[in-house]
């Protein structure tokens, strides 16, 4: 968050209460996510990144809060994508271990404690923003904005490559490949680009061929994946390039892109795009987060938890950097007082820069933070950022196109309600070994 003045922050600290430990005492944060099991690629890369943060700012001190500082201790609790395990993990870390902090991987696991952290007003956050509603006062998606972002990599295609204009996408039918073949549709409608095949397929669909060939048969200058899992998006890449495709690829995320290179080839691979970086990346230096030491973290991480990176690794560790700027503004770690500072400060900083809050017209409530988003490409058979798109600019001139994109598929908070929560369907990132 960007300083504000003396006066502004003894204004705010009158205003709300602070909560006192002693000077031994942690500040404990809670990290209720799968560890284990079949979607642990979602949950225990992001505790590996915590513990490095939480270990860099004790390292450093502690938070520092009125003056003191105090040490920060990183509770996890393991709910394996259960909802029933996930309650008895909010119970325990809310009551037991008071924790000030609530992170959540989010879907499944978050429907059956909504109730309950909002009674207990928990300042919990997720990584899936299809959970916030107007009812979830206390819930943030301050790091992943899952699907918007996805509209920056459109509109860099759209600007820096004329000749790919036919598009055919595909996503699975479940709470992550709806919203994002929604705003797929908006990105490329608002570019100008026709989609020329629009494959959506069950989240249990193993038939590439049935996917992609129908996609190739309408000879596409590019072929978007949306947010398809990482095991159907190395599949179908390896399709593609068995088939002889010479056109532009797209997606949501292209985690292990090593393994992609090494199956096909260098070449092929070239120019890729999708949306999350390495952390050492040379475009990151002057980014302000992690300490201002992005390329230091992404190197002691792979250090310490090789071949475990991916988006999820840095995800929760940006939450912690917002929650711990807000914390020293305010000099309380209250969590209603931590949340109306993170909202009422005139600008936040997430991890690529200035952000602001959004998301009442497609969420009902606007305790998302959109700002720039990293467009990356593989050069070379490397992660390379190629621009920071600003997803604020583009809402300001689509977000109108956006609902309606969203609204057709039954994405909005409104309809989402209306027929009940669905599984989400969410597998491994990672177990690309197991693609079919």
């Amino acid at each position: 968050m960007h300083s504000s003045s003396f006066a502004h922050r003894l204004a705010l600290t009158s205003l709300f209460p602070k909560t006192r430990v002693g000077m031994t005492d942690p500040i404990k944060i809670g990290f209720l996510a799968p560890l284990t099991g079949p979607v642990s690629s979602w949950g225990l890369p992001g505790l590996n990144g915590a513990r490095l943060w939480e270990d860099w700012l004790n390292r450093a001190g502690g938070l520092m809060i009125g003056g003191r500082r105090y040490p920060v201790r990183i509770i996890p609790f393991d709910c394996g994508y259960d909802p029933d395990r996930a309650l008895e993990g909010a119970r325990h870390l809310v009551l037991t271990e008071q924790v000030k902090l609530l992170m959540m991987l989010g879907g499944d696991t978050f429907t059956p404690l909504r109730a309950f952290l909002n009674e207990h007003k928990v300042l919990t956050s997720t990584l899936l923003p299809s959970d916030l509603s107007p009812d979830t006062r206390y819930l943030i998606a301050p790091s992943e904005v899952h699907p918007i972002y996805n509209v920056t990599g459109v509109d860099w295609l759209a600007r820096t490559q004329p000749q790919a204009r036919r598009v055919a996408l595909c996503s699975q039918k479940d709470a992550l490949g709806l919203p994002s073949i929604a705003t797929y549709r908006a990105a490329f409608q608002a570019a100008g680009l026709p989609v020329v095949k629009d494959v959506q397929y069950a989240p249990d669909h193993t038939d590439v061929a049935a996917i992609v060939q129908p996609m190739l048969d309408a000879d596409p200058d590019v072929l978007c994946w949306c947010t398809s899992y990482t095991p159907m998006v190395h599949a179908m890449t390896e399709y593609a390039h068995d088939k002889g495709f010479e056109g532009q690829i797209l997606s949501c995320t292209l985690d292990n892109y090593q393994r992609l290179v090494d199956r096909t080839s260098q070449g092929f691979m070239e120019g890729t795009i999708f949306q999350f970086p390495d952390f050492d990346d040379p475009k990151l230096a002057r980014k302000a987060f992690f300490f201002n030491r992005p390329s230091t973290f992404f190197k002691e991480y792979n250090a310490r938890y090789p071949g475990s990176w991916s988006a999820v690794s840095w995800e929760y560790v940006a939450i912690l950097d917002i929650w711990h700027a807000a914390v020293e503004k305010v000099a309380s770690v209250n969590p209603v007082s931590v949340l109306a500072t993170m909202k009422q400060l005139d600008s936040v900083t997430h991890a690529f820069g200035p952000a602001r809050w959004w998301g009442e017209s497609i969420f009902g409530i606007d305790n998302a933070l959109v700002g720039d988003w990293p467009v990356v490409t593989l050069q070379e058979g490397r992660a390379r950022i190629v621009e920071f798109g600003s997803v604020p600019d583009w809402l300001d001139r689509h977000e109108a196109l956006l609902r309606d994109h969203m609204e057709a598929v039954g994405q909005l908070w409104q309809q989402r309600l209306a027929k009940g929560a669905g599984p989400m369907g969410l597998t491994a990132r990672d177990l690309v070994d197991e693609a079919p």
